[in-house]
């Protein structure tokens, strides 16, 4: 079985907000196995007025936390009911890996693939996409703790 989340949706499973909240949209999720989700880049974005204003580039780390959310939300369509009232907090990145720049105007895909979890921690392989090219990866893990 296959799921969506629009922008709403999403807001019911993670606790970020503008302008941390940089899942805009899950395209593709399989509970245990896999996630494919949106993060729409675009010259409006806060961080661009830094980084950099003559040649606005994604931060890495936000890709790293767009990819980050995205396990959270697999977590948590993966857990069901089960975790109810959970919040995931990020608690290891491992060979993250940067390819090209994210730049505005492009549409990053998030993927990310369940590999396994053990009493509280959730551990995902991760890579993030534009237009097919490779962007970034990275194995992810997060915690689910009693909010």
């Amino acid at each position: 079985m296959s799921i969506t989340l629009d922008i709403l949706q999403i807001q019911e499973f993670l606790p970020h907000r503008y302008p941390f909240l940089l899942v805009d949209k899950v395209v593709e999720c399989k509970p245990g196995v896999s996630l494919t989700g949106i993060k729409n880049v675009t010259y409006n974005e806060p961080f661009f007025q830094g980084h950099f204003p003559q040649k606005p580039i994604m931060p890495g780390v936000l890709i790293l936390e767009a990819l980050a959310q995205a396990t959270g939300l697999l977590a948590s369509e993966t857990a069901g009911d089960e975790l109810d009232g959970m919040i995931y907090y990020l608690v290891g990145i491992d060979k993250a890996k940067f390819k090209r720049p994210v730049v505005p105007g492009d549409q990053l895909m998030l993927k990310v693939n369940f590999v396994k979890s053990k009493r509280n921690i959730w551990a995902f392989e991760c890579c993030a996409e534009v237009d097919g090219e490779f962007v970034a990866s990275a194995e992810i893990r997060c915690a689910a703790v009693v909010d």
